[in-house]
């Protein structure tokens, strides 16, 4: 356990380093300190923190940086979080402001809004509707064979697709398959849409056309569209910006996990929490050396009776936690506040 003197001088270690990127030196330190002490006094004890894995020296004439274990300590312990300004509130706000007409817009241009708001790499997911129904299916001529499949869900998402026709299709027959698919799945859950799909819907579209194939791919790929979880990144070239080797086998890996849903999906989902924001450093966020050197802070939102969703910020560890902390909280407040309103005045209306 750490002496009150001792948290005091870790605490200045990381902010100051989180600042400037620059080994902090006892001499310095002594001056920033909020009590009067020796630099001698703050060199023993940068010496201790040393000891017991909190701080490092980059080489032996240097000053110190906080190692993974110290940031861990900083954060669970030492940080103070910080309110944000007004001016942050009301970009946010402004931002969350724009007349959006679908929720995917919303979550998108949120990924956008919070990566530029911290600087680095930010992940949103809409909030998970499980028991999300089908609201009905249809299929819009367009001319030359050429038709649009349209599927809306009772959250008011709507999922499309064009497809060609294959020559003599029989267009009747394909009308009373959709009426089918509406009269039998119009109210179930995706997931129970999905399930049928395998099951019994095939043999009932066999009853009105000889080869189903190309329907039923049609329509299980408009359902999977709108029934997986969807993800958005924002800043993804902040990568660069703050990856401290630019090792190219590693950055290569960090781009392939923001092209894989499903890879990403089990990285948020492992690191949320529902108590508020959750901060995971290095390691600690996936066995993958090459997150070694990053932080990811994951936060839930609550949209009530429409579901929770998630967002996330990936950064250096060498972060400003307290802000970066700050503002994902902020953030999610609002973008809750946001979708709220917007589901209730286009779907409740």
């Amino acid at each position: 356990m750490l002496t009150q003197r001792q948290n005091k001088i870790l605490q200045a270690i990381v902010r100051q380093y989180t600042a400037t990127g620059q080994p902090v030196g006892s001499k310095h330190l002594a001056e920033k300190l909020p009590f009067k002490v020796s630099s001698a006094t703050v060199r023993n004890e940068m010496g201790v923190l040393e000891e017991v894995g909190f701080v490092t020296k980059e080489h032996s004439s240097s000053g110190r940086v906080p190692s993974k274990k110290g940031y861990r300590y900083y954060v669970d312990h030492l940080l103070d979080p910080e309110v944000i300004t007004d001016n942050d509130l009301v970009v946010i706000q402004n931002s969350l402001g724009t007349s959006f007409q679908k929720i995917d817009e919303i979550i998108s241009h949120s990924a956008d809004i919070l990566s530029d708001l911290t600087s680095y790499t930010a992940f949103t997911l809409k909030p998970e509707q499980a028991d999300v129904r089908l609201s009905g299916f249809r299929v819009v001529p367009l001319g030359n064979r050429k038709v649009i499949a349209i599927l809306v869900t009772d959250s008011g998402d709507v999922e499309s697709q064009a497809f060609t026709l294959p020559r003599n299709y029989d267009t009747d027959a394909l009308q009373a398959v959709i009426r089918m698919i509406n009269d039998q799945l119009v109210g179930q859950p995706l997931a129970n849409v999905m399930k049928r799909l395998n099951d019994d819907i095939p043999l009932r579209v066999m009853h009105y056309m000889q080869s189903a194939d190309g329907f039923l791919d049609l329509f299980d790929s408009v359902v999977s569209r709108a029934a997986r979880e969807q993800f958005f990144v924002g800043g993804r070239l902040n990568l660069l910006d703050f990856s401290e080797k630019h090792d190219s086998v590693d950055l290569q890996t960090l781009y392939s996990l923001l092209d894989h849903n499903d890879q990403l999906s089990n990285l948020l989902d492992s690191n949320v929490s529902d108590d508020g924001v959750n901060v995971k450093i290095g390691s600690e966020i996936s066995k993958d050396r090459a997150l070694d050197n990053y932080s990811l802070i994951t936060a839930t939102y609550d949209v009530d009776q429409y579901g929770k969703g998630i967002i996330a910020v990936l950064g250096p560890t060498r972060m400003p936690y307290s802000r970066t902390i700050g503002l994902v909280n902020a953030f999610r407040q609002e973008l809750a506040k946001r979708l709220l309103n917007f589901y209730r005045h286009y779907y409740d209306s």
